[in-house]
């Protein structure tokens, strides 16, 4: 039986014949160099850093590119780190699930270190502050970790309290991050680069700007020295690169824990936290993955080109991202998701199965690219063609369109909208063309409704949209001719959801008419399909 932790890790022979690809470097030397001379500190200890920056982390180890590992902290669901850390000595399996049914796994020994944000963890993060050695400060706290106001476009509670009390007495992730920050700068000021890694746009400036919100407020009430600032405003101090990351990464799939305790690794079931994550000493990701980082590091950085990571100036990153997020995946994952859950499907694989939802994202990504951004380095048509004919149809991922769906509400602007302003800004493409777009932001509205192509009810996954929209959409029944015009009105012309009012398009009439479509009869989404 191979147990997962250090002194498990000494039968490296029984690791071997049982098919794990092994760390390449001394374990407890890397621990102990980290210690002394941290370089790279995470925040965010899900699954996505399991299974890519603490992967890159360890490309860099095995290399002989990199002495130090990595050290990460959580400061959300702090569960995580008593349940798949400490018990396994922060040793874990990537699981890397190929298109062509080949798994590889990977014993990750790079993270040297986890802590949680409470009293003691900010204790020896402070300690950590202060190294000089310090290089790097990765986030992944998902886009909701970066949010200050609330949709009245006040602070928070929790926000406004941190502002008032203090960085000594701060509760929130980033007042706490704010509070190291100015740690750091009282004990020398030393450089260092903050890198949000989160599917945010603009992410470096989105964290600079929370941070400057903090300090700004304790530089008002005397709590920091006002040159504190000076210090977060200065690239040459404090910088914070501008990042694209592409990875699907899944929760831990039933499939690949049994897979594992067949390779003869003792596992305990997966564990759903208090906060409702997914977790176990395994993560399952797919092949393909992209990191793409402004190369803005005043402190050095270590080789993470030779780790896959590309190293660009902000503008190619800025057209990477909106290659990514407006044309060649998010737009698709979006319509696959939505018309996924109506048709009855549990997974992303399975979706892509279906000839009409896979003739969909085919016909959006064509609509997209006579507007796509084209950063050179990636090639738009080479990048799409990847997602739809490799990556969603790779029936070894255990994603779920009910996964993607999350959230819709505050995607649209981005994943749809800015191909709708590129079409109505454009002199040669005429915006009443589309046909795919408009179809897929109808099928969000009958998705909204919450009953599927067969006239039964299913549950919609979480928005914080919700409370508002589904007073308006569950009134709604197959076959009754209701006033949808009326119902909708508010909502498409609503541009904080859209990015513009779809009524100055000419676009919003064509999709009022696809909704009512939808909503004739049970199968009406799979005839409105068809028709497209």
């Amino acid at each position: 039986m191979l147990i997962l932790n250090d002194v498990g890790l000494e039968n490296k022979e029984n690791w071997v014949s049982a098919g794990f690809l092994m760390p390449k470097f001394d374990r407890s030397g890397v621990i102990s160099l980290t210690e002394a001379t941290p370089e790279w500190v995470h925040f965010g200890a899900g699954n996505i850093f399991r299974a890519f920056i603490a992967d890159i982390s360890q490309s860099l180890l095995n290399q002989g590119l990199s002495k130090t590992g990595i050290i990460v902290a959580e400061g959300y669901d702090t569960e995580i780190i008593d349940t798949v850390y400490t018990p396994y000595d922060n040793l874990c399996i990537n699981v890397i699930l190929k298109s062509d049914g080949d798994i590889e796994k990977r014993v990750l020994a790079s993270v040297t270190e986890s802590l949680k944000t409470d009293t003691k963890g900010l204790t020896r993060l402070m300690t950590i502050f202060e190294s000089e050695s310090l290089q790097i400060v990765s986030l992944t706290i998902t886009e909701k970790g970066y949010s200050v106001k609330n949709a009245e476009d006040s602070f928070y509670e929790s926000v406004n309290n941190d502002m008032l009390a203090g960085p000594d007495a701060a509760t929130t992730f980033i007042g706490k991050l704010t509070a190291l920050c100015y740690h750091r700068f009282i004990k020398g000021a030393q450089p260092l680069a903050l890198v949000s890694m989160d599917n945010v746009s603009n992410n470096g400036k989105c964290l600079q700007d929370a941070i400057r919100l903090f300090a700004e407020s304790w530089a008002k009430f005397g709590y920091v020295k006002k040159s504190f600032l000076e210090y977060i405003d200065n690239p040459e101090k404090l910088s914070f690169p501008w990042t694209m990351i592409d990875k699907i990464t899944p929760g831990p799939s039933k499939q690949v824990a049994e897979h594992l305790k067949e390779s003869g690794l003792a596992l305990p079931s997966i564990i759903v936290t208090e906060k409702t994550s997914e977790v176990a000493p395994f993560v399952n990701a797919e092949e393909t993955g992209y990191l793409v980082i402004e190369d803005s590091f005043p402190n050095g950085r270590p080789a993470l080109e030779k780790a896959g990571v590309i190293l660009t100036n902000r503008e190619t990153v800025t057209k990477v991202e909106k290659m990514k997020v407006c044309t060649c995946l998010n737009p698709l994952h979006t319509a696959l998701s939505v018309f996924a859950c109506m048709l009855g499907f549990t997974r992303v694989s399975d979706s892509m199965k279906d000839e009409d939802i896979a003739k969909l994202i085919r016909f959006i990504a064509s609509e997209g690219m006579p507007v796509v951004v084209d950063p050179k380095i990636l090639s738009p048509k080479e990048f799409a063609d990847t997602v739809i004919n490799i990556r969603l149809p790779n029936s070894f991922i255990p994603d779920t369109p009910q996964r993607i769906a999350t959230d819709t509400s505050q995607k649209l602007s981005v994943r749809f909208g800015e191909t709708i302003k590129a079409y109505v800004s454009s002199d040669t493409l005429d915006v009443t063309s589309l046909k795919a777009i408009p179809l897929a932001l109808a099928g969000w509205c009958r998705y909204l409704v919450g009953i599927d192509d067969t006239g039964k009810g299913f549950k919609l996954d979480p928005d914080p949209l919700l409370p508002e929209l589904r007073p308006v959409f569950s009134v709604f029944s197959l076959g009754n001719d209701a006033d949808y015009k009326t119902a909708l009105r508010p909502i498409l012309s609503n541009s904080s959801i859209f990015g513009l009012d779809l009524y100055t398009t000419g676009i919003a009439e064509k999709i009022e008419s696809l909704f009512a479509e939808m909503m004739k009869e049970p199968g009406a989404v799979r005839k409105a399909l068809q028709k497209l």
